[in-house]
């Protein structure tokens, strides 16, 4: 099932799976709606809702085994109930110009893909719901958390459309998102963060308020960080602004004062908002990102 969906996305990696096969994605705070799955949950309770039939796999509790299924097609499937939908994984990435910053022919928007879709893989393989909020200015896209192959492909697809343009609109769509989550989930940002700590902070404490668990990549490469230009060059506004032509040498300074200031600034809202931050350089593998995310929220065995 997965791996018929996979081939149809190039930006998803079928080596990069293979590494991350034994590692499960999970969150750091209760989630609602478990009672006897994977993720922890705040309630107690017997009153589930139906949700769908899936095969067997050694380790299923029996006791949800439906044997009247078994009776009429000689296979062993589980009752899969909706409380049982763990884990919601959201994944919220940035769609503005900025992401066509490219590096060694890797462009942050290419990244992004491989980045979320291989976390919507991850994520419906073991069975948790998935959704997708695409933050542009001029293109969003609102898909709500679902755990089943149909709607991984909706995700998939839609991720496989997406192209960098524009101003960001991370704001508005981050705020929209924790509005429009219904429930705990498990909010993963994706973005180059071009945008106020002020602005951000309003929105990250606004996911927090409404008790999610909220994951950042922070796609900054090193390079933007050196700026290691040794002549006069034309700088583009990949977001739409007008291009200007500087002298490296004269405001060189001014930009790693601007830029080492953001980033503190930036360490203070993941802080204050309790925010898992992840910073990433385009040169980094995707598989060697997410193992060093995917380890670090492994519970611990008490």
């Amino acid at each position: 099932m997965f791996d018929k969906t996979n081939s149809q996305h190039s930006f998803i990696d079928p080596k990069v799976l293979a590494r991350l096969s034994g590692l499960g994605l999970h969150t750091r705070i209760p989630m609602l709606g478990s009672v006897s799955g994977r993720h922890r949950s705040p309630v107690r309770g017997s009153s589930l809702e139906f949700a769908e039939y899936r095969k067997y796999v050694p380790g299923d509790d029996i006791r949800r085994m439906d044997w009247r299924a078994w009776g009429r097609s000689d296979r062993f499937y589980i009752k899969e109930f909706e409380a049982d939908t763990n884990l919601r994984l959201c994944l919220i990435v940035d769609t503005s110009g900025s992401l066509n910053f490219t590096v060694d022919g890797i462009s942050k928007i290419n990244y992004i893909k491989s980045l979320a879709g291989t976390l919507a893989y991850l994520a419906s393989r073991q069975g948790d719901a998935v959704g997708l909020y695409c933050a542009g200015k001029n293109f969003h896209t609102e898909i709500k958390p679902k755990r089943n192959a149909t709607h991984l492909r909706i995700v998939l697809d839609e991720l496989a459309e997406i192209k960098a343009e524009g101003e960001t609109g991370l704001a508005e769509s981050l705020h929209k998102a924790a509005e429009g989550i219904d429930q705990r989930a498990l909010v993963v940002v994706i973005s180059d963060l071009y945008i106020e700590p002020d602005i951000l902070n309003s929105c990250f404490q606004h996911l927090r308020f409404r008790k999610h668990d909220v994951v950042t990549f922070h796609l900054l490469d090193q390079s933007e960080v050196d700026f290691d230009f040794d002549r006069p060059t034309r700088f583009v506004d990949m977001e739409g602004g007008v291009p200007i032509m500087a002298d490296p040498s004269l405001v060189s300074k001014q930009y790693q004062q601007a830029i080492t200031g953001y980033l503190a600034d930036l360490e203070t809202v993941m802080l204050d908002a309790a925010i898992d931050y992840h910073r990433v350089n385009l040169r980094d593998p995707v598989d060697e990102i997410l193992a060093r995310f995917l380890v670090g929220r492994k519970p611990k065995k008490k």
